[in-house]
């Protein structure tokens, strides 16, 4: 096994998640297999409690593990799936070595930081770097490891003695240590400066890390004479100093990466080079075409996201990664219009009536109207009013989770008559419980107690669009991050009043899809698809309402638009245009001609 260190200097939010990703992407074009590891070094034990304007969204695995969103990041470049180990805390490591400390594993000596925290990270990042994890079943070949926060910061310091001696431990030719710095411009001068990136250097050497490339984060290209100078004082050699300036989008960074033969530097430290399987140049087509093809879009497509948390866009991370997708492979330019859903109550009209007109025209304006998840009663009735102007006027919806449980509620108030439905989340009292509190949930500890990873959604209606988007599969496996679930003893009033539930899960008493057969497009699902959802591989239901906002729904839902596992269409002329794998997930490079799509000349997919 291979390890690739990244870590951070200088500041925060320099892009490690990214930059990690994009090593592992280029060493995966170079025909090796890769994981990775996020280390956390706060005392949570995971990131299931944090809030999202703390620490950007939770993403959920497949396992139920609530992580790092750049976990997230992982999964969607390298399309692999992770599990919750691949997570490493301070609270985790904390937490294995007193309960090993309570059941005497350690024969009565004194627990310290040293040997036995720093040894049980070692052998954390050891033992998971063997778990398969792509379809093919085999360990890794390389594991990258990001350590998050920034060189210097105390809570880091367990962890950064432990990887130092991992280096040692692995030997020569099984490490390589990645360090990603700033190299910031000063108005006033005007030139590049590299003494941030000195101090953070002899700052990592004198915590015994010595880095073997810099990765030197910058508005635009480092100047030659830079270069020189950050190898000189930080004594790595010029061609392994790589440059991550700021591009048009995040799928240029595996490019930046190649076109600074990175992956030559990375390959002859791990001892790689020679060996015969790697070849020398990484296959990077697919990225190639994508992120010109997401450079050229012009034609928009416009989705208010409706939501407590659009302050901090990270609150939101997969949801927004899962639009882009779905816009690109549509050949749309993705605007995401933010509309706070307090801005849209009637007591801001009253206190702040600029902020309610502002929210007010945008989700007018907007094409799609998207309500992502969340929890707490704050600004749930303007996420209501939000689905209320969608299904009145026709507009296309998407309800995640809490989304889909306000559409709901606001079916209940507006068609049924039922004015007092409520959640038991929002109105423990309530006399018309829409929403219930799941048996199986715990009311007095939070962390990892709702109903939590992959769950099977089987579809009981298969004409619908939901079915027609994954495929025409009987069932999904979709990954869910809830407490409440709609109150199945309602269903059958809810249909009788033309609210289908599509989608159940495998008992058919947890409602799972929704849908209104006479809308355009209005779907809400218990599950979060945007988990799944990859560069190469849009979620389904995210591409519906990329589609329906865009004119194209009409086109993608047509047999020759859908297509089956064998990938064909059945049009006269044969072409492969949407690929539809077992999963449900689409594959819109199947349609690529030229790397780009064979589109009409106002984008939309030809049928």
């Amino acid at each position: 096994m291979k390890y690739v260190l990244v870590t951070g200097g200088v500041v925060s939010g320099l892009g490690k998640g990214v930059t990690a990703s994009s090593i592992g992407v280029l060493l995966k074009g170079c025909g090796l297999r890769i994981t990775s590891i996020k280390i956390d070094p706060y005392l949570n034990t995971d990131a299931g409690t944090m809030s999202p304007f703390e620490h950007g969204e939770v993403f959920v695995l497949d396992d139920g593990g609530e992580v790092d969103l750049d976990l997230g990041n992982y999964e969607r470049f390298l399309d692999i799936k992770l599990t919750r180990d691949n997570n490493i805390t301070t609270g985790k490591i904390y937490q294995s070595v007193i309960d090993k400390e309570r059941r005497g594993d350690y024969l009565g000596k004194t627990v310290q930081v040293v040997p036995h925290i720093t040894d049980e990270i070692q052998e954390w990042i050891e033992r998971v770097a063997m778990n398969p994890v792509d379809a093919t079943g085999e360990p890794a070949d390389v594991c990258v490891i990001e350590l998050g926060g920034t060189i210097g910061d105390i809570e880091s310091m367990p962890f950064i003695e432990a990887l130092g001696q991992f280096s040692y431990r692995v030997g020569p030719g099984n490490f390589c240590l990645v360090h990603v710095s700033l190299v910031p411009v000063l108005n006033v001068v005007g030139e590049q400066k590299t003494k941030p990136t000195q101090h953070s250097v002899r700052g990592l050497r004198g915590l015994g890390l010595i880095p073997d490339i810099l990765a030197c984060r910058s508005t635009q290209p480092l100047e030659e004479h830079v270069k020189v100078k950050l190898a000189q004082f930080c004594h790595v050699p010029i061609p392994n100093i790589i440059n991550l300036h700021d591009v048009t989008n995040i799928w240029h960074i595996p490019l930046l990466l190649r076109d600074q033969k990175a992956h030559e530097a990375i390959l002859k430290v791990l001892d790689l080079q020679c060996a015969g399987k790697i070849p020398r140049k990484p296959k990077l087509v697919e990225w190639t075409d994508r992120a010109s093809k997401c450079d050229n879009l012009k034609i928009p497509v416009r989705i208010a996201m409706v939501g407590k948390y659009t302050g901090l866009s990270d609150s939101y991370l997969s949801v927004l990664k899962a639009l882009l997708h779905a816009s690109v492979a549509l050949g749309r330019k993705l605007v995401v219009d933010w509309v706070p859903s307090c801005d849209l109550e009637d007591s801001t009209e009253e206190e702040t009536p600029d902020a309610y007109e502002k929210a007010w025209e945008t989700l007018k304006g907007a094409d799609g109207v998207l309500v992502p998840g969340g929890f707490g009663d704050r600004g749930v009735q303007g996420k209501i009013l939000a689905a209320k102007y969608a299904r009145e006027n026709n507009v296309p919806y998407l309800g995640i989770c809490l989304g889909m449980q306000i559409a709901v509620i606001e079916f209940a108030r507006s068609i049924m008559k039922l004015h007092g439905a409520n959640s038991t989340e929002f109105d423990p009292t309530t006399k018309t419980p829409c929403v219930i509190f799941m048996p199986e949930g715990s009311k007095t500890h939070m962390g990892a107690t709702m109903r939590l990873g992959s769950r099977r959604t089987i579809f009981k209606v298969n004409n619908c669009k939901a079915a027609k988007l994954y495929g025409n599969v009987s069932y999904v496996d979709e990954r869910h991050r809830h407490r409440y679930e709609v109150n199945p003893d309602m269903v059958p009033e809810f249909e009788k009043a033309g609210l289908s539930f599509v989608g159940r899960d495998e008992t058919g008493r947890r409602m799972e899809i929704i849908e209104l057969p006479t809308h355009r497009f209005f779907v809400g699902a218990q599950f979060h698809p945007e988990f799944k959802s990859r560069p190469g591989k849009p979620s389904p239901l995210f591409l519906g309402l990329i589609a329906a906002s865009s004119g194209q729904l009409d086109h993608l839902l047509r047999p020759c638009g859908i297509l089956g596992p064998t990938g064909r269409c059945s049009c006269p002329n044969g072409v492969t245009k949407l690929k539809v794998y077992q999963n449900g997930h689409v594959n819109p490079l199947k349609g690529l001609v030229n790397g780009h799509y064979s589109t009409t000349s106002n984008g939309a997919i030809p049928i």
